[in-house]
């Protein structure tokens, strides 16, 4: 599976380089969702994701052995028809690929065995450590903000429990076997420090120099994309079409050379090369395969998001009726036929002010001192005090 996503020569583009890098972190994503989402019907799934990790290191490593040793390239890359080269094999590519016979690539182009080993450590292995790093690291600041908010009673309270347990008459394997246990929690606990106090300097670190390589990158002033390949000695090319086809001609040579290697009587050998030919042919598939189920499994994600928040959208209801207005007492003062007249001076408000007990309103330096006196609104004589006057700054 081949996409090009545009530029000149043999060097591959930045943006090239950045979708193959990102795109084990998204097949990643779209496996944890897919079995999340699976472990709901069944929860035996729910072992895998307890060992999220390993599974997919497992799985990547079973990826990218088999794609260096056919392709000379990882999962992402040759997904994007990238091949890896010794460095000074890429640089006379690089130049000779404005030539005309730039489709023959020079002789012994292909990586060595130490150059794809070590390739499958900083493809798999470090990343591994480093998420089981992080992992650690999360664990550490969720302990270490629940003792800033809830103390550290628990370990005194062990160390209570433990230091009575001493006086009372126990078995010396019992008392032994606590000391070993509260001997590895106390290990446990000093490295989950450890690893968070220099996880961040580790993570800011190799955070930086990628960041120094791929602007160099950019800027064309360096064939390194990343630490690693410099480390390796190895910078990334475009296959070319001579170079596609030597490796399906040296595919079809490693598999017929299994398949010789067959041993054992006949059906033997027929169960044994029905299993290789399986094994081929999900190798042959899985990127289209896996690359299928990150847009399929994202496609699910959005339309039960979207079902999720139509079913979780709050409802929006109608305003409720205004209450009713207050009954007006009989012993109350009468309201005049004029609402903008003040039914306390008889005269044109200033300072119009309300009573929220009963809605009334009336002049401020009115309403004030007849509160101040009575307790009460003057028309419905609910009780009210003077915190309950409220200034209205537009008056109908």
């Amino acid at each position: 599976m081949l996409f090009q996503v545009g530029g000149q020569g043999s060097r591959p583009t930045f943006f090239e380089m950045a979708a193959a890098q990102q795109l084990p972190a998204s097949l990643r994503a779209a496996l944890t969702y897919s079995l999340g989402v699976f472990a709901l019907r069944r929860p035996f799934l729910h072992r895998l994701l307890d060992y999220e990790h390993e599974s997919f290191a497992l799985l990547m490593l079973v990826l990218e052995t088999h794609s260096l040793r056919t392709t000379d390239a990882s999962f992402a890359e040759s997904l994007y028809g990238l091949r890896r080269r010794p460095a000074n094999v890429a640089l006379n590519i690089h130049a000779s690929s404005l030539s005309p016979d730039s489709d023959n690539p020079p002789p012994n182009s292909a990586l060595q065995r130490r150059q794809k080993v070590l390739s499958v450590v900083f493809l798999v292995v470090l990343p591994y450590l480093k998420s089981k790093l992080h992992s650690v690291y999360n664990r550490e600041s969720e302990a270490r903000l629940q003792a800033t908010l809830w103390g550290d009673d628990q370990n005194e309270g062990f160390d209570s429990t433990l230091s009575f347990e001493e006086d009372s008459p126990l078995s010396r394997g019992a008392l032994d076997s606590d000391a070993n246990a509260s001997l590895r929690e106390r290990l446990r606990k000093r490295l989950q420090k450890i690893v968070g106090f220099c996880y961040p300097w580790l993570h800011a670190t190799t955070e930086g120099l990628q960041f120094a390589y791929q602007l160099l990158y950019l800027l064309d002033a360096t064939g390194y994309y990343s630490l690693a390949l410099h480390a390796l000695g190895v910078q990334v090319c475009r296959a070319t079409g001579q170079e596609m086809m030597d490796t399906s001609s040296r595919i079809s040579k490693i598999r017929s050379r299994e398949r010789e290697r067959l041993r054992g009587p006949q059906w033997l050998k027929t169960l044994q090369g029905a299993l290789l030919s399986c094994m081929y042919t999900v190798l042959d598939y899985a990127q289209t395969g896996l690359i299928a189920a990150v847009f399929f499994f994202k496609m699910m994600e959005w339309w039960y998001q979207s079902a999720e928040e139509r079913m979780s959208a709050p409802t929006v209801y109608p305003p409720p009726p205004p209450p009713p207005p207050p009954k007006l007492a009989k012993e109350g003062i009468p309201l005049p036929s004029d609402r903008t007249i003040c039914p306390l001076c008889s005269q044109k408000r200033a300072n119009p002010s309300v009573v929220t007990v009963s809605g009334f309103v009336f002049c401020y330096a009115c309403i004030f001192k007849y509160i101040t006196q009575y307790k009460r609104c003057p028309v419905t004589l609910i009780p009210a005090t003077v915190e309950q006057i409220r200034r209205l700054f537009h008056d109908v």
